[in-house]
């Protein structure tokens, strides 16, 4: 009976033994966990690791779009890829990070603002309706949401029909097409401190910069990286620390 039962034990005691080795030999080819992950990163040079390249800021729908901006408004100041949190301000009774993760690190494509840098409109260069997938849809819902709450003009431009400067100004300042370009831009040149432009009366003709009449050189391309990089950052949520309401301000879920 002792035999027996001793067998019994080293049979179990075997078992044991072979499932941990197997189970040890397969540890290395599992994926490790976000936190090994953060950690085996930290020890990852900067520029060995991530080697930089300079790129393109715009793609060449959005350089056509700004070319139109640019002619269209020649007193204004037309900014590329500006990320909201660089002009928009929200309160910060809630974590200021977490805001950062759900909507600060993403990029209006094309910023106008008036000679003083106060923007008034955004424009969004986005593909055809047809062509958008449904993260594309819900991270342009999500800026929508934000820049209407912050009661900044938003423009949606599609790639496939892109307006020429007249149709931008008209679009941006809500003038007539066909009116002069130096009575729409009137107010703007009026806050500059440039003496010789031409004055309100004198009827300036629009004509297309140069940059707009450019086409591509066909060398490599060097188009930026999609801005769709954005949601697959592996990034935990930060708390939301509950802090007295200091202020008031949209609310952005």
């Amino acid at each position: 009976m002792d035999m027996q039962l001793l067998l019994i034990v080293g049979g179990l005691a075997l078992v044991v033994g072979l499932v941990w080795a197997w189970m040890k030999q397969r540890a290395p080819r599992q994926e490790p966990s976000r936190r090994g992950k953060a950690k085996a990163a930290d020890g990852l040079d900067t520029l060995m690791s991530w080697h930089p390249q300079a790129t393109r800021i715009m793609t060449a729908s959005e350089r056509k779009a700004y070319a139109a901006l640019r002619g269209g408004l020649p007193d204004h100041i037309i900014l590329a890829q500006v990320p909201l949190a660089r002009f928009l301000k929200v309160p910060t009774r809630h974590s200021y990070s977490e805001w950062l993760r759900r909507v600060g690190v993403m990029c209006a494509d094309l910023v106008v603002c008036d000679s003083v840098s106060q923007v008034i409109a955004v424009v969004d260069i986005r593909a055809p309706e047809a062509q958008e997938n449904d993260r594309a849809k819900q991270r342009h819902a999500r800026m929508d949401r934000v820049l209407k709450a912050a009661e900044i003009p938003l423009h949606v431009w599609r790639e496939d029909a892109l307006p020429n400067a007249l149709g931008a100004r008209s679009a941006i300042l809500k003038v007539p097409a066909d009116m002069p370009l130096s009575a729409a831009t009137a107010p703007a040149a009026a806050m500059g401190t440039s003496s010789a432009r031409p004055p309100v009366g004198a009827a300036t003709p629009v004509r297309e910069p140069a940059a707009a009449m450019v086409e591509d050189d066909g060398l490599e391309q060097r188009d930026p990286p999609s801005s769709t990089w954005f949601d697959e950052l592996d990034s935990a949520p930060a708390p939301l620390a509950p802090m007295p309401p200091r202020g008031s301000g949209p609310s952005i879920r």
